[in-house]
């Protein structure tokens, strides 16, 4: 097989890439580093199997070649992390929905299988937990930016089931729930990095909010598996999947178990939303997946909890 990873060197594609690599398929990836990163991929250029292109999506021509070169594509490229969306969000809005049409378009001319990568946060503040995926979508007013992400992110999910119902494109939405691993930046407001950063080096480990909002946590090897199987199964083609883990942990204990497994002398602080973000900015108090439909497909379950997860992730960071 020969697969295309938009968004490639960042987090998620970067493990993928690299699983996609060790199963013996042609590789090829495009991104601009506005959130990915060279170092991601750095260690894949090795293999004559990986090709690589700096540039966006956005830009339509060699977008097409790319699709045109490959048997799949797995659409990674998007604007993520709370902060950027806060503070860009004409970019969040852009590239999520210019983005997924010049792929869907492209992908169609001849009927390439495309995997949407979405998001829990369509599920904006609905709290009928754990989330379903027939479930409604419960957003906020549109004069609170913070809610831009999720919205974008919805069209992209109406628009390519729409390509799979009137053009017959196969296409399969994934929506994530936190996943978190090796090379995960904090950069952008992701929570497990920048506590366990925060910890390592002594700063304070800031919790925005009260921390009794809570989150399931998936590692990003098993995110990449639950991809890859869904792609091997037919009955997945046109069909919207959560993936992600069933166990929840509250901001507030997450920070705590950071701190004991570092053995760090860092104090928890708490920042409150509109210090951290921007006025009248709301947060989902829990977000957990229901994972029984793609348990049943393909039997996907998850492997590590958030202990072994952040093992993993202080590894890292003590290693960089």
């Amino acid at each position: 097989m020969k697969s295309l990873i938009t968004g490639g060197a960042g987090f998620i594609g970067s493990h993928l890439a690299e699983e996609l690599l060790n199963n013996g398929d042609d590789v090829y990836v495009i991104d601009d580093l506005s959130t990915g990163s060279i170092e991601n991929i750095e260690h894949l250029k090795v293999n004559s199997k990986f090709h690589y292109v700096i540039d966006t999506i956005m830009n339509e021509p060699v977008t097409a070649e790319l699709v045109d070169r490959c048997d799949r594509v797995f659409h990674m490229a998007a604007a993520v992390g709370v902060k950027l969306i806060v503070e860009s969000p004409v970019r969040t809005i852009e590239t999520n929905i210019k983005g997924t049409e010049i792929v869907l378009r492209a992908a169609n001319k001849k009927k390439k299988l495309v995997i949407i990568a979405s998001t829990s946060e369509v599920y904006g503040k609905g709290d009928n937990i754990p989330f379903k995926e027939t479930y409604d979508m419960v957003l906020g007013t549109t004069k609170n930016g913070r809610w831009s992400y999720a919205c974008s992110k919805a069209i992209d999910e109406f628009l390519s089931l729409a390509y799979y119902k009137e053009k017959k494109l196969p296409v399969i939405v994934v929506r994530f729930f936190n996943t978190v691993g090796p090379r995960q930046t904090g950069q952008y407001g992701m929570v497990v990095p920048t506590f366990v950063k925060q910890a390592i080096m002594g700063h304070d480990i800031t919790v925005y909010g009260d921390g009794s909002q809570s989150r399931s946590f998936t590692y990003v090897g098993d995110v990449v598996k639950g991809l890859l199987g869904l792609c091997d199964n037919k009955q997945a083609i046109g069909d919207i999947f959560n993936i992600g883990h069933g166990d929840e942990i509250s901001i507030c204990e997450l920070a705590k178990l950071v701190k004991s497994m570092t053995e760090s002398k860092s104090e928890i602080v708490f920042v409150p939303y509109d210090s951290a973000y921007e006025a009248g900015f709301e947060d989902m108090q829990r977000r957990s997946p229901d994972i029984s439909k793609i348990s049943e497909l393909i039997g996907y379950k998850p492997t590590l909890g958030i202990r072994e997860i952040l093992e993993k992730v202080i590894k890292y960071f003590k290693e960089s």
